[in-house]
C-alpha cells in the first residue's frame, strides 16, 4: 500500500489547484444528494399528500411551537414549586423551551419570504417543489461532470509522469538487464500494470472522495433527527469492516499474483512472435499451442479467483446495509407507535418523533446506503492499484549496478591506449565468463579477437562501453579507469556495430542521424556513402532517405540494415570503434562491401572486431585468440599460423 500512497503524493505534483477542485466539487456533490433526498420526501409527505401549501405549512409550525411553549412553561412552573426540586429536569425542560423558541421565531422569519416567493395553490405547490428538485439535480449532475473530467485528469496525468519515470529508469538499466530477464514483464509493467494503476488514482479523486462525503452527508443529516437512533443502527458497521478487510487483503494477494501471470502471458506472446519463422518451419505449433494454453490457463484461474472474491462484497454490503436500515425501522417504529422517547430507560429523544421526520430519517439512511454500495464496487480495483504500484515501483526504486561516479574524472579524446588490466567478469556467481584476461591496444590499431562460440568474446567487448562492470580487475583508457569517468563521456567517444543491426520504425536519415543528434543531411550522405550504403538508399528504397524502415527495419535486407547501421556508427566519428560480429549473417557482395568501408574508416581510430570470420582477419593488425574465458594467442595472422595449433585449427 506504501507505493500506492506514493502514486497519490505524485498526483499533488502541479496539480493542487485540480485536486482542491475535485474537493470541493465532491463537496458540493454530497451536499446536493442529501438537500435533494430531503427535499423531495420532507415537503411531500408534510405538505404535498395533506394538500397544503408552504404558507399554511409555515403557520401550522408557529402554533404548534407556540403552543408547545406554553405546555413547557407550564411544566417548569410546575417543577419549580414541586418539593423537592428536580433541578436536572428543570434544565431539561428549558432546553426545551428554549429550541421550540428558537423554531418558532426562525419560522415568523421565515414566514413573509415564503408567502412572496411560494405558490398560494396545492397543486403549484408540488410543481414548484418538483422545479427545485430537477434544479438541485441539474446542478450536482454539473457538478458531477465537472468532478469527474477533474478526477480524470488527475490520474492520466500522474500515471503519464509515472509513466516517464518508468521509462527514463528502463533507459538507465545496464544493457544486459533486458537480455537476461527479457523484455515482457517490463511490458506488463509499462501497459497493464499502468492501467490498473490509473483505474486506481481515478478511483481516489473519483468515487473514494465523492461517495464518503455523500455517506456523511446523509449520516450527518439523520445524526441531526437523532444521533441516538443512529448510533443504534450502525451497530453492525464492525462486523462489516472486518469481512471488507478480510476481502481486501484477499483480493491484493491473489491481484499480485495474477498481474504475474498476465507478465507471463506476455512473455509467451512475445516469444512466440519472435520465434514464429523457427515455430512454423519445425511445424510445431501444436507444441506452442500447449504452452500457450498452460498459461492462458493459469491466467484465466486467477481473474476467477478475483471475481469470486469481488462477488462477496458487493452482496456483503448490502445485506449489512439493509440489515442496518431494518434495524432503524424496528426501533423507530417502537418510538413513533408507543410515542415515546427512551428505549430501557435510555433517552432517545427530546420528544416524540412525527412519522414524517422517521421516514427521513429511513431516507437518509437509504441515502447513505447508495454510496456505501458504490464504494463496495472499488474494493477490488483499490487492491489491484496497490498491486499494480507495487510492481512499477519496484522497477523504479530498482538499483543499477552502472552508475557514473560520485566525483567523475575528466575525458579526454582517446588518443593513447586501451588496457585490460586482469579482467575477470562472471554473470552469475560461480561460473566466470572471463579469467584474467590482460590485453594492451595501441590507439590506431586495429583487433579481431576469434574464438569459439561462448569464450567470452562478446562479453569482453561489452565491457569497454561498460554495458557491464568487470568483476575483477579494471578497463583502462589512455590511462583512466572507465569507472572512474561519466558514462556520457566515456560513451560519446564509441561506435558500436553489432550482429543484429537494430533499426527503428522512421526513415532512413532519421536512423543514420541517430547517430550524431545535430548531423546535416550533407554529413549523412557523406556517411552512407562510406558506408557503401548511398547507392542502394538512393536507387532500391521507395522514397530514398525519406523512406521508413519499418520495425526493427524489417523492410530492408540484412546487408542493407548492416550497412546503414555501420553509417550510423561512421556519423558519429568515434575514436573506439567496435564491432561484434558485425558481418556474421550477411551475404559475401555486402561483406566485402563492409570491409573496405572499414579498412578505410579504421585509420585514425581504435578498432576492436569481434569475429567468427577469418576473412576480417586481413584488417587486423594484430589478431587475439580466445578460449574458455581466456586470451591463448596474440600475434599477426602469419605469426599465430605459425605459433598456435589452436589458431590453425581455427584457420
Amino acid at each position: 500500500m506504501k507505493n500506492y500512497f506514493r502514486a497519490i503524493r505524485q498526483s499533488f505534483h502541479n496539480r493542487l489547484g485540480l485536486v482542491f477542485g475535485c474537493f470541493f466539487f465532491a463537496l458540493m456533490i454530497g451536499v446536493l444528494w442529501g438537500g435533494n433526498i430531503a427535499a423531495v420526501v420532507y415537503p411531500v409527505m408534510e405538505i404535498c399528500l395533506k394538500k397544503s401549501t408552504f404558507t399554511t405549512w409555515a403557520v401550522e409550525k408557529i402554533e404548534h411551537n407556540e403552543q408547545k411553549i406554553e405546555e413547557t412553561k407550564h411544566r417548569i412552573q410546575q417543577l419549580q414549586t414541586a418539593q423537592p426540586v428536580n433541578s436536572s429536569q428543570i434544565a431539561i425542560e428549558e432546553q426545551t423551551l428554549y429550541l421550540y423558541q428558537y423554531r418558532g421565531e426562525w419560522f415568523r422569519w421565515l414566514l413573509p419570504y415564503i408567502e412572496q416567493y411560494t405558490p398560494a395553490h396545492p397543486f403549484q405547490t408540488v410543481v414548484f417543489l418538483m422545479v427545485i428538485v430537477l434544479v438541485g439535480t441539474l446542478i450536482r449532475v454539473f457538478f458531477l461532470i465537472t468532478h469527474s473530467i477533474m478526477a480524470a485528469t488527475i490520474a492520466r496525468g500522474t500515471t503519464m509522469e509515472i509513466r516517464d519515470m518508468f521509462y527514463q529508469k528502463a533507459l538507465d538499466y545496464e544493457a544486459n538487464f533486458y537480455s537476461k530477464e527479457g523484455i515482457s514483464h517490463m511490458m506488463s509493467r509499462a501497459t497493464s500494470d499502468m492501467t490498473v494503476l490509473t483505474h486506481g488514482i481515478l478511483a481516489i479523486y473519483g468515487k473514494i472522495i465523492r461517495e464518503p462525503l455523500k455517506l456523511i452527508v446523509c449520516l450527518a443529516a439523520a445524526a441531526y433527527i437523532s444521533w441516538q437512533l443512529l448510533l443504534i443502527t450502525v451497530l453492525l458497521v464492525p462486523p462489516a469492516a472486518w469481512v471488507i478487510r478480510w476481502l481486501a487483503r484477499s483480493i491484493k494477494r491473489v491481484v499480485r499474483k495474477n498481474l504475474e501471470q498476465t507478465a507471463n502471458l506476455y512473455a509467451r506472446l512475445t516469444e512466440t512472435f519472435q520465434s514464429f519463422r523457427v515455430i512454423k518451419a519445425f511445424t510445431q505449433e501444436a507444441y506452442e499451442m500447449d504452452k500457450f494454453q498452460k498459461v492462458n490457463d493459469a491466467c484465466c484461474r486467477r481473474a476467477l479467483k478475483i471475481a469470486r472474491y469481488d462477488a462477496f462484497v458487493n452482496p456483503m454490503i448490502e445485506f449489512f446495509g439493509l440489515s442496518m436500515i431494518c434495524l432503524a425501522i424496528i426501533v423507530g417504529a417502537y418510538l413513533v407507535m408507543g410515542e415515546r422517547t427512551d428505549i430501557w430507560g435510555i433517552p432517545i429523544l427530546r420528544e416524540p418523533m412525527d412519522v414524517e421526520w422517521l421516514i427521513v430519517f429511513f431516507a437518509m439512511l437509504v441515502g447513505a446506503s447508495d454510496p456505501a454500495r458504490r464504494l463496495s464496487d472499488i474494493y477490488t480495483q483499490f487492491q489491484s492499484a496497490a498491486a499494480a504500484a507495487d510492481r512499477i515501483y519496484a522497477m523504479i526504486d530498482r538499483v543499477v549496478p552502472i552508475l557514473d561516479p560520485e566525483n567523475p574524472l575528466p575525458m579526454e579524446k582517446h588518443q593513447e591506449s586501451i588496457r585490460f588490466d586482469n579482467v575477470s567478469f562472471e554473470y552469475d556467481a560461480g561460473h566466470p565468463v572471463l579469467k584474467g584476461v590482460s590485453l594492451d591496444i595501441k590507439f590506431g590499431e586495429c583487433i579481431a579477437i576469434l574464438g569459439a562460440s561462448g569464450c567470452g568474446k562478446s562479453t569482453l567487448l561489452s565491457l569497454l562501453p561498460r554495458f557491464a562492470d568487470a568483476t575483477d580487475g579494471q578497463i583502462l583508457i589512455d590511462g583512466v579507469p572507465t569507472t572512474s569517468v561519466r558514462l556520457h563521456d566515456l560513451r560519446q567517444q564509441i561506435g558500436l556495430v553489432s550482429q543484429e543491426p537494430i533499426l527503428f520504425n522512421m526513415t532512413v536519415l532519421e536512423n543514420i542521424r541517430y547517430g550524431c543528434a545535430d548531423a546535416t543531411q550533407e554529413e549523412i550522405i557523406v556517411a552512407a556513402k562510406q558506408a557503401f550504403a548511398h547507392d542502394f538508399i538512393e536507387k532500391e528504397l521507395p522514397e530514398g532517405y525519406d523512406t521508413i524502415v519499418g520495425p526493427v527495419g524489417g523492410k530492408l535486407s540484412g546487408g542493407q540494415r548492416q550497412r546503414i547501421a555501420l553509417a550510423r556508427a561512421i556519423l558519429r566519428n568515434p575514436s573506439i570503434f567496435l564491432l561484434d560480429e558485425a558481418t556474421g549473417q550477411i551475404d559475401v557482395t555486402s561483406e566485402r562491401m563492409i570491409h573496405e568501408a572499414l579498412s578505410t574508416f579504421k585509420k585514425g581510430r581504435t578498432t576492436v572486431m569481434v569475429t567468427h570470420r577469418l576473412s576480417a582477419v586481413e584488417l587486423a593488425d594484430r589478431v587475439v585468440l580466445m578460449d574458455d574465458g581466456k586470451i591463448i594467442a596474440i600475434g599477426t595472422h602469419a605469426e599465430l599460423l605459425k605459433t598456435s595449433p589452436e589458431y590453425v585449427g581455427l584457420y
